[in-house]
């Protein structure tokens, strides 16, 4: 085999010749930086960067300050009074589930009666009037729902004094005379319909009787003849006290 030529090149020692470089080296930027090398994206500028891109770090905007619990406490009030008035122990307990503090709630509410905003014995009052007229409900299912919407005793009870008696068997026998409307059966089976009727509308029993055998009284020669065997007396009696 003939010897290397002198002088040729080995490709190892001083005179190999210098290693290439790959693609992405090659193509680094005065700046250091990696050129996109792709030819299928938008088109590059100067430095092979796609025209239009900066380098700028986005803008972060500053955290909010937390709001005053005053302020969201008026507006948790506001939003619950929108819908119907509300009693001053109802909006403390919508408060309080918000996890509004003691001290916050007291001090917004006490602002809130002073301008009259919220009235507990004016809400009493209408609520009364309300569900006594529109759903015929006796003295003694409205005070267990004002009770349940945290209104006192002595309230309650000067809101239900507007409700006398007169009026209560009064609306207890329009509530008998509409039921009569539609109501089907024998008189005896009528007349524990009618008088269980008034009874979960809070009636007393003697409230009830009497205004179930004044209605089936007049309403057929048979249910006059059942109503006159009905003791009011006795069955109220029998069923315990009124109030």
């Amino acid at each position: 085999m003939a010897g290397r030529r002198r002088g040729a090149r080995s490709g190892r020692g001083w005179d190999a010749a210098p290693p290439r470089m790959d693609a992405p080296s090659a193509q680094r930027s005065r700046r250091g930086r990696a050129r996109p090398t792709d030819d299928s994206g938008p088109p590059l500028d100067e430095d092979g960067w796609p025209e239009g891109a900066t380098t700028t770090p986005p803008v972060v905007e500053p955290a909010k300050p937390p709001r005053d619990e005053a302020e969201v406490a008026r507006e948790i009030c506001l939003r619950q009074l929108a819908t119907r008035p509300r009693t001053r122990a109802e909006l403390a307990a919508a408060l309080a589930r918000r996890g509004i503090s003691e001290q916050t709630t007291d001090a917004v509410l006490d602002r809130y009666d002073e301008v009259g905003m919220i009235d507990d014995a004016a809400f009493a009052r209408a609520w009364v009037a309300s569900r006594h007229h529109g759903r015929g409900l006796a003295r003694r299912a409205l005070a267990n729902e004002l009770r349940q919407r945290g209104v006192d005793s002595d309230t309650a009870s000067e809101a239900l004094g507007e409700l006398d008696e007169t009026t209560e068997a009064q609306t207890a026998r329009v509530l008998v005379d509409r039921k009569l409307r539609t109501v089907r059966g024998e008189p005896d089976a009528v007349f524990r319909r009618l008088v269980g009727m008034l009874a979960r509308k809070g009636y007393p029993p003697g409230v009830a009787i009497r205004a179930v055998k004044e209605a089936l009284a007049a309403q057929s020669a048979e249910a006059a003849e059942f109503a006159e065997h009905i003791d009011a007396d006795a069955l109220t009696d029998a069923e315990g006290p009124e109030h």
